[in-house]
């Protein structure tokens, strides 16, 4: 599997070590991956989240490409002979004990950094949920950053990207925007990303 290039406006990552063992693994897996879109800051979105190996796939991937990615991770996962690990592959640590702190803080994060892709999953979780977790939405708003549509579709093994969305003043007629987008692909065992009560038929394209 040939990995697309590295867009020239997207923050690079600095260890050939990880990158070469990433790309080995990468090609090894049978997913596709494809084009990165052209931005030096961005939420992008992780969706849906249906597996443990998600996660794994997404940050692998984009090492594989050498982009580095920025995600947040719970306090104790840094802890231990690992957590230089985490933080090699994009990990940043997190105590979410008050939302709007970490709305905050990684919005800022966003402003005071050249580059960041910092990757978030609407879902929060791999269960059905009956809304999604908006902080994407507030953190992309406030640091005047758009949110990257980034998708993991099991029944074709493709990882994708959709086209950059500026957040409008309307939270709720970005949400239904980005149900849009996401209503066509399918996760592990068909899970679908959108929340309860939201019905994928009606946006068929």
């Amino acid at each position: 599997m040939k990995l697309p290039p590295l867009p020239p406006l997207a923050p690079p990552l600095n260890a050939p070590t990880i990158v070469a063992a990433s790309k080995f693994l990468v090609e090894r897996t049978g997913w596709e991956i494809g084009p990165l879109p052209n931005v030096s800051k961005a939420v992008l979105l992780a969706a849906p989240h249906s597996s443990n190996w998600d996660g794994l796939l997404g940050v692998v991937g984009a090492a594989g490409i050498g982009v580095r990615i920025n995600w947040m991770g719970k306090h104790q996962l840094f802890w231990g002979p690992f957590g230089w690990l985490m933080r090699a592959f994009g990990g940043i640590s997190t105590d979410r004990g008050s939302a709007h702190g970490v709305v905050d803080q990684f919005a800022q994060k966003i402003i005071d950094a050249e580059q960041m892709w910092l990757v978030l999953a609407p879902e929060g979780t791999r269960k059905k949920v009956k809304k999604w977790r908006t902080g994407f939405w507030h953190i992309a708003k406030k640091a005047g950053v758009p949110i990257v549509p980034g998708y993991l579709n099991y029944p074709t093994k493709q990882l994708g990207f959709g086209e950059p969305l500026v957040c409008s003043d309307d939270m709720e007629a970005d949400l239904q925007k980005l149900y849009a987008f996401y209503a066509q692909f399918r996760g592990k065992g068909d899970k679908n990303a959108l929340p309860e009560g939201v019905d994928p038929a009606q946006y068929s394209r």
